[in-house]
C-alpha cells in the first residue's frame, strides 16, 4: 500500500509542479525532476512518514521496473525516427556527427581532468579520469524526446537530433567498454583483450540482432489482428517482452553475452516502423498511452538524485570541471562536424546545446565502474553530481536551442483565441448552472 501511495503522490506532485513551471515557461521534464527531488529521500522522504514520499534508497529500488519499462518505450519511440525515407536525407550527417561529438566530449574531459590530476593527484587518479571521460559520451534520450514532444518541435535540427541521440548510445557503449578495460588493466596490471574489444562488440551486435528479430516478429503478428486496439495492445506487450529479454545476461566461455535494452528497443522500433504499414498510427497511439509512464519515470529519476554529493569539495571541483568540459566537447564537436557535413547554420549553431542532458546510460556506466572498488566511488559521485545538474538544466537549454533554431514555433494567434474562447464558454456555463 505504501509503495502505491508513494507512486500516486509522486505523479500528483509532478503534474502540479508542471503548472508552476508552465508560468515560468520551463519544460515539463524539469518540473517532474524537481517534483522528484521534493518527494525524494532528502526532502519529504526525510520525514520518514510512510506514503508521503520515498524515504530511502530501498523504496526507490522497488520502482526500478518502472524505469526499465519507461526507457524501453522511450527507445521504441526513438527507433521510429530511423525511417528509411528520412535516413536518406540525414543518415550520413547523423552518423558522422554522432561519432565525432561523442569522441570530442571524451577528449575534452580526459585532457581537462588530467590537468586537474596533476594539481591534485591524491583526489583524482588516471584510471578514474579515463573512466569519467568515457562516461562523458552518454546523452539522455528520454529528456530530449520529452522536450520534443511537449513543444511539438519539428524541423531540420529535430530531424537530426533524435537519430544522433540514438547513435550516441552505441558509440558510448564502445568507448566506455574500451576505456573501462584500459582502466582495469592499469589497476590490475594485466591487459584483458576480451573485456576491452570483444565484449562491447558482442553486446552491440547481440542487441541489434535481438531487436531486429523482435521487430520482424511484431510486424508479422500485427497482420493477425484487424482491430487497432488489439494491435496497440500487441505493440505494448511486445515492448514489455523485449525489455524483459534484454535483461538476459550469461557467459559463453570468457565472452560475456549481455544486451543494452536501449539498443534492443530502438532496433525493435526501427524495424517495426520500416516494415509495418500501420506503424505510424500505432506509434502515435502508443505515445499517448505512455505519457503518464514517462511522467512517473522522470519524477522517480528526480527522487534518485543524491544531494549529499555536494558535501565533498573535491567532488564539487571535479564535477564542475567535468560538466564544463563535457559541455564544451559536445558543443564544439557537434558544431564542427555539423558544419563539415553541410548542415544549415541554425543546425550547427544549436545542435550541441541539445546534446547536454545526461542520465540513464551514464548512471548505468557508473554502476559498472563501482566494480573498481574505492576507485569507483568517486566516479559514481561525480556522475551523480553531473546528472543532477544536467537533468535540471539540460531540458531548459534544449528548449531554448530548438526555439532559437526555429523548430519550436510560437503558439499561433488563432490557437490562442480558440483556447481563450473555450475557457470563456466553460466559465459562462459554470455561472449559469
Amino acid at each position: 500500500m505504501s509503495t502505491l501511495l508513494s507512486v500516486s503522490i509522486a505523479l500528483f506532485a509532478g503534474l502540479l509542479m508542471t503548472r508552476v513551471f508552465k508560468r515560468l515557461k520551463l519544460p515539463a521534464v524539469t518540473a517532474y525532476l524537481v517534483a522528484g527531488v521534493l518527494v525524494g529521500p532528502y526532502c519529504l522522504g526525510a520525514l520518514k512518514i510512510e506514503g508521503l514520499g520515498f524515504n530511502s534508497a530501498e523504496s526507490m529500488e522497488k520502482l526500478g521496473l518502472i524505469a526499465d519499462v519507461a526507457l524501453g518505450f522511450i527507445a521504441f519511440s526513438i527507433g521510429n525516427e530511423f525511417r528509411a525515407s528520412d535516413l536518406k536525407k540525414t543518415g550520413r550527417q547523423a552518423l558522422i556527427i554522432g561519432i565525432v561529438q561523442a569522441l570530442v566530449a571524451t577528449l575534452f574531459v580526459d585532457l581537462a581532468l588530467y590537468g586537474l590530476h596533476l594539481l591534485m593527484p591524491d583526489k583524482l587518479s588516471v584510471p578514474q579520469l579515463i573512466t569519467l571521460g568515457a562516461i562523458a559520451t552518454a546523452t539522455a534520450p528520454a529528456a530530449t524526446l520529452m522536450v520534443v514532444r511537449q513543444y511539438k518541435a519539428k524541423g531540420p535540427l529535430t530531424s537530426l537530433l533524435l537519430p544522433i541521440v540514438a547513435l550516441d548510445d552505441a558509440v558510448g557503449l564502445i568507448v566506455f567498454a574500451v576505456s573501462f578495460g584500459i582502466t582495469k588493466s592499469l589497476i590490475v596490471g594485466a591487459v584483458d583483450t576480451v573485456s576491452i574489444f570483444v565484449n562491447p562488440l558482442v553486446e552491440i551486435v547481440c542487441s541489434l540482432g535481438l531487436g531486429a528479430l523482435m521487430g520482424f516478429v511484431l510486424t508479422w503478428l500485427e497482420k493477425l489482428f484487424n482491430s487497432n486496439t488489439n494491435r496497440l495492445n500487441l505493440s505494448i506487450a511486445f515492448v514489455l517482452l523485449t525489455v524483459s529479454l534484454s535483461m538476459l545476461d550469461f557467459h559463453i566461455g570468457a565472452v560475456h553475452i549481455s544486451f543494452s535494452s536501449l539498443l534492443v528497443c530502438m532496433m525493435l522500433g526501427t524495424i517495426f516502423c520500416n516494415t509495418c504499414d500501420l506503424s505510424k498510427d500505432l506509434m502515435e497511439r502508443a505515445d499517448k498511452w505512455t505519457s503518464p509512464l514517462f511522467a512517473l519515470f522522470f519524477v522517480i529519476s528526480g527522487a534518485e538524485l543524491e544531494l549529499n554529493v555536494f558535501a565533498d569539495y573535491a567532488i564539487v571541483i571535479v564535477g564542475v570541471v567535468y560538466i564544463v568540459f563535457r559541455s564544451l566537447g559536445k558543443y564544439f564537436g557537434a558544431y564542427a562536424s555539423a558544419k563539415a557535413t553541410d548542415c544549415a547554420p541554425s543546425t550547427y549553431k544549436y545542435l550541441g546545446i541539445t546534446l547536454l542532458p545526461q542520465a540513464g546510460v551514464a548512471l548505468g556506466m557508473c554502476t559498472t565502474a563501482m566494480a573498481l572498488g574505492a576507485e569507483g566511488n568517486l566516479i559514481r559521485n561525480i556522475t551523480l553530481f553531473a546528472v543532477l545538474i544536467y537533468e535540471l538544466f539540460g531540458p531548459v537549454f534544449t528548449r531554448m536551442a530548438l526555439t532559437a533554431a526555429g523548430d519550436i514555433k510560437p503558439m499561433a494567434d488563432e490557437v490562442k483565441n480558440r483556447r481563450q474562447t473555450k475557457l470563456e464558454l466553460a466559465k459562462l456555463n459554470t455561472e449559469e448552472k
